[in-house]
């Protein structure tokens, strides 16, 4: 219980220290206007109380990552924990700070455009691709996810459950941002806080020993799956992520001042590993090993941990508010992962999106496409999301870097992870059945040759450049 309790007081100390020299050094004016004052349409740039964005980008970037992900994670062992606090603090906390703020300094860009105007136009070709597959990707897993779960727990058939979660994604991608979102999203910020303190007081209440095993050198993978580089990827929400890249610049539209931002952005990404760290304990507490949870989940998803973990330690009626609050996650994810798909397309073909006609235009065909996805293996869609969100953070981080080594300021805090994600990421598609199922050995070294190449590259070509970053600035 006390490396838990030590974990969660590292995340807020985090917050406290490292997330103040990360505002120090990008340096915020609070007396700069923000985009729902510059270009206020009443549909998505629209200014909202700082609780309010608080509470929509943290239900926007916490779907059912920081549960499931967390979940396969501890079968890896307690080196989850240590990914999670490390990753959150020094990875994805920044990664999701200066997505958010450079959204706002670009006038409430999408990520493939604020990408794009710092690291030209190829780099923003590829964001715009990767993106809207990864959009398109998590729509759909947080579509089949949640109708899974609620069918497990009332009966009703899934693809009813799919039609219904489908219709209610289409009103929130084309209705003005504070109608649904900003209005649903305050109970579904409570079910979220019930959910979280609950199944971690229930470990507590039912005698459970908290984390049982800290043998942090010992990799307890019941398949033998090696740590590196999967435990990176499996693991991405409640770290890192790059899907979160995607939901920044939708509170960059709404946050009244920079100010606002380590709270909003930062703050928002500690609170996610806090969730994730609960559920990590409850993978490494609640079950006698990971033999006995992989038998769990190989029986249908890590939705059948939940389901079970949730019901035994929080009984019948708290068990149920507690599967409603792990539903409610993905879809207030995958409701703005389909809202952002919207904007980047508007962006991209330069599509006004004040009237609703223009907005359906785009949403039609978008589900259209969504739903022949739907009809694919579960676990293949959730393979592909997997390296595609940890390359969009690996960008973001990138972009962020190039964006302060212009500035003259100190690119470390962004450059040395996205260093360490580049090499995950080519580590994993060297490897990997979806890629080029190479040993892993040479892969390996393969990665950390083009990690280290491509951060020497970065050394040796980032100067400063005022005049590039004062027009992105100004937009």
């Amino acid at each position: 219980m006390l490396f838990f309790l030590a974990c969660v007081a590292l995340l807020i100390f985090g917050y406290l220290t490292y997330g103040i020299l990360v505002e120090k050094i990008f340096g915020i004016e609070p007396k700069r206007q923000t985009p729902c004052m510059t270009r206020e349409d009443g549909v998505d740039y629209i200014a909202m109380p700082t609780w309010k964005v608080f509470f929509i980008q943290l239900l926007d970037i916490a779907g059912l990552g920081p549960i499931f992900g967390p979940i396969l994670g501890a079968l890896y062992g307690p080196s989850a924990l240590l990914w999670i606090v490390i990753g959150c603090i020094f990875g994805g906390a920044v990664h999701d700070y200066f997505s958010g703020m450079l959204s706002i300094r670009s006038g409430g860009k999408s990520i493939p455009e604020v990408v794009g105007d710092i690291m030209g136009m190829p780099a923003r070709q590829i964001m715009r691709i990767f993106s809207v597959v990864l959009l398109l990707l998590v729509g759909v897993v947080f579509i089949l996810g949640p109708a899974k779960l609620l069918s497990d727990l009332t009966g009703v058939n899934v693809q009813i459950l799919v039609g219904c979660i489908f219709l209610y994604y289409f009103l929130a991608t084309i209705l003005p941002i504070d109608q649904i979102i900003g209005r649903l999203y305050p109970i579904f910020g409570a079910l979220l806080i019930f959910m979280t303190v609950g199944i971690m007081a229930g470990l507590v209440y039912h005698g459970y020993e908290i984390l049982p095993n800290l043998d942090f050198a010992t990799n307890t993978h019941p398949g033998g799956k090696a740590i590196w580089p999967l435990l990176f990827i499996t693991l991405s929400c409640g770290a890192i992520s790059g899907f979160h890249s995607t939901q920044s610049p939708l509170m960059a539209r709404c946050i009244k001042n920079e100010n606002n931002g380590r709270a909003v952005f930062y703050g928002a990404m500690i609170m996610e590993g806090v969730i994730a760290l609960i559920w990590a304990t409850v993978g490494l507490s609640f079950y006698t090993g990971p033999d006995a949870m992989s038998a769990v989940i190989a029986s249908g998803s890590p939705a059948a941990v939940v389901n079970e973990a949730c019901n035994t330690l929080l009984g019948p009626v708290g068990g149920f508010l507690a599967i409603v609050g792990v539903v409610i996650l993905p879809i207030s994810s995958g409701d703005t992962a389909f809202r952002s798909t919207r904007l980047i397309i508007a962006e991209t073909f330069r599509m006004d999106q004040s009237k609703s006609t223009k907005r359906l235009i785009i949403a039609l065909p978008l589900f259209a496409i969504a739903f022949l996805i739907t009809q694919m293996d579960f676990n293949i869609i959730w393979r592909y999301f997997g390296w595609s969100n940890q390359m969009l953070s690996m960008m973001g981080l990138w972009c962020a870097a190039l964006y302060l080594a212009k500035k003259d300021k100190f690119h470390w805090i962004c450059s040395l992870p996205a260093t360490f994600m580049t090499a995950v990421n080519v580590a994993f598609i060297l490897q990997a059945e979806i890629g080029f199922n190479l040993p892993a050995t040479p892969s390996n070294i393969a990665s950390a040759g083009v990690a280290i190449a491509v951060f020497v590259f970065f050394l040796i070509t980032a100067k400063p450049d005022s005049a590039t970053i004062d027009q992105f600035e100004f937009e």
